[in-house]
């Protein structure tokens, strides 16, 4: 039977319409089927307004250092939450969402897609597509996200990303060995799978710049000492540069013990040199052509080349019958040379996108202390993609969090390199998820665990909320008042301001952990305890919340002291939580 048996004359003819719509608009890209069976977490968004709240009795405090986050709840609704307290101020993205494999790993409006449902990718592709969207929101332009994913949806994803964030925009595709060639975990398959992705965006790769990793440059090679033991033999202009021709005899080359600063290094002209490089091109145009003339085993001192200084390039042409390859000398670049003798030693190296961690996987089950086996990720493999940003002061979001593994990882980066990143967690609590396996994980890395000591870190902890409206594009004067109450806890993210000060029917105030700083909230239109706010406030530099029905006129406010910035209150939350509305249905 179709699927469109039971549809009118008219939603057929708008079905087509669409359809040719986009066969119109959409040359290349990935389509698929996004109405019929719509995401109940979105819709509900169109009568509801998600908040945060804090729960005070789950906070964990060792150090001075600043607050990371854990989030309980639907991670579309804290999404849209992060969109108003960190909209543009993410730097790492690492996500590890459900692989969509048919076997009750991918929940859909509460009810798990299985191998047999006809809109399995439909489904997921809705479900991911409205949480890339609010995460590329999230990012800074110089951030990235990673994201893990195996071949059932590998080929949708990589299309779906492209078009989130720009084809332009891809990085890698890291291709991780997850199990060892020899473990067979299924022998009636007849092919077995070692292999998962982890597909690399950057927001703008003009503003990202990956931290590469480093190792010792090598001077053993350069162990060849040149002498030109007479005067040039012939003396040309070829191609517009002076070439000197030493012949078979007039020059030495010696082979040092050790490399040296000084000596030079030989490298073969072939390949991917001979055909794509400046230099093999060179060695074409004025070496190749002579062999005949000058015979084997001919030096040729071709100036204008080179980043080492000497303001030439030796090259040779081949030292036996039959062959055909020849070579090039070089000193170490000057640039490099230079860091040499300034005691710096490492070089960046380009990053290759294959790794294999399937040690790390067979050794996962109790990482953290917490026995969790399902798509649990290693925190070496995390470690290493969050370390491709190299700001060591980075926020770092998950919003596929399971058992806090990017938590454990930026803990542990921390400790390991004497970085401030923070975390950001979000999680649902399907099969108290969140309370019996993220939580006590990042408590046990913060506090130590068996004969692991602790990683030191706080953490606070929230949960997400609704707010019941009509319609948010038009909710009444009461539920404005409504959300401004309660949204001080999510405020407090936003300034990073936890520590409550006072709270009353009239106004809330919080401050930053060495008191520098303030947070308040004014929760009513009537002004009669403004005063008594500003009393509270002090000199503090604070951040001031002020309640309007609309926009309030900043003008009025022109008597605060200068440490006092002027915010509105709910108007910019609505305003966000519209956009995102309209963008998802728009799409």
């Amino acid at each position: 039977m179709s699927k469109y048996n039971n549809f009118s004359k008219e939603e057929l003819l708008k079905i087509i319409e669409k359809q040719e719509s986009e066969l119109k608009t959409k040359k290349y890209g990935l389509v698929w089927d996004s109405e019929k069976e719509p995401e109940q977490v979105v819709l509900d968004c169109e009568n509801n307004i998600p908040i945060l709240q804090r729960v005070k009795e789950k906070e964990i405090k060792t150090d001075d250092s600043d607050d990371n986050i854990l989030i309980e709840g639907d991670n579309y609704h804290a999404l849209t939450c992060l969109n108003y307290t960190h909209k543009g101020k993410i730097d790492v993205i690492y996500i590890d969402p459900p692989y969509n494999t048919g076997k009750k790993d991918f929940r859909y409006n509460d009810s798990w897609i299985l191998e047999d449902d006809g809109y399995r990718h439909s489904k997921w592709l809705n479900f991911m597509e409205k949480r890339l969207r609010s995460a590329l929101n999230l990012l800074k332009k110089s951030g990235v996200i990673f994201i893990s994913i195996d071949d059932n949806e590998y080929a949708q994803l990589k299309l779906l990303c492209d078009k989130v964030f720009g084809e332009e925009n891809r990085l890698s595709t890291h291709h991780i060995q997850v199990r060892y060639g020899n473990k067979s975990l299924n022998e009636k398959k007849d092919f077995q799978e070692l292999l998962e992705y982890v597909l690399i965006y950057s927001k703008d790769k003009h503003q990202f710049t990956a931290n590469r990793p480093k190792e010792d440059y090598d001077i053993s090679k350069f162990n060849l000492k040149i002498e030109e033991l007479k005067a040039p033999d012939k003396v040309l202009e070829i191609n517009g540069r002076r070439v000197e021709i030493f012949l078979s005899g007039s020059y030495s080359i010696q082979k040092m013990t050790e490399g040296n600063l000084n000596l030079f290094k030989e490298t073969w002209l072939s390949g991917s040199i001979y055909s794509g490089t400046g230099h093999g091109k060179m060695y074409q145009k004025v070496v190749e052509k002579r062999v005949d003339i000058d015979g084997l085993s001919t030096l040729y001192k071709i100036e204008g080349l080179g980043e080492d200084g000497l303001g030439f390039r030796y090259m040779i042409n081949p030292q036996r019958e039959n062959s055909t390859r020849g070579k090039m000398f070089t000193k170490i670049p000057l640039v490099k040379k230079e860091n040499l003798q300034n005691g710096i030693v490492d070089v960046s190296k380009t990053i290759i996108n294959y790794y294999d961690f399937s040690a790390d996987f067979g050794n996962i089950r109790h990482e953290g202390g917490i026995g969790f086996n399902s798509g649990k990720k290693p925190i070496k493999l995390i470690k290493q993609l969050i370390n491709y940003h190299g700001n060591k002061n980075a926020i770092i979001l998950d919003f596929f969090a399971g058992s806090g593994s990017t938590g454990h990882a930026v803990l542990d980066l921390n400790n390991e390199d004497k970085g401030n990143r923070k975390f950001i967690l979000c999680t649902n609590n399907e099969e108290n998820i969140c309370k019996e396996i993220t939580y006590p994980r990042i408590q046990n890395c913060i506090k130590g665990f068996s004969n692991n000591e602790g990683l030191n870190g706080n953490l606070q902890y929230f949960k997400t909320d609704l707010i019941p409206v009509e319609r948010i594009d038009n909710i009444s004067d009461k539920q404005r008042n409504e959300l401004s109450e309660k949204a001080g806890q999510m405020i407090t993210i936003k300034e990073n301001t936890f520590e409550e000060v006072e709270t009353n029917e009239w106004y809330q105030i919080f401050e930053n952990k060495d008191k520098s700083k303030k947070t308040a909230i004014y929760f009513r239109e009537d002004m009669d305890e403004f005063e008594s706010l500003l009393d509270k406030i002090g000199k503090t530099d604070t951040i001031l919340y002020v309640f309007s029905y609309s926009r309030i006129d900043k003008k009025t406010f022109n008597y605060l002291g200068k440490n006092i910035v002027l915010e509105d209150i709910p108007e910019p939350i609505l305003e966000i939580y519209k956009e995102i509305n309209l963008t998802l249905k728009d799409e």
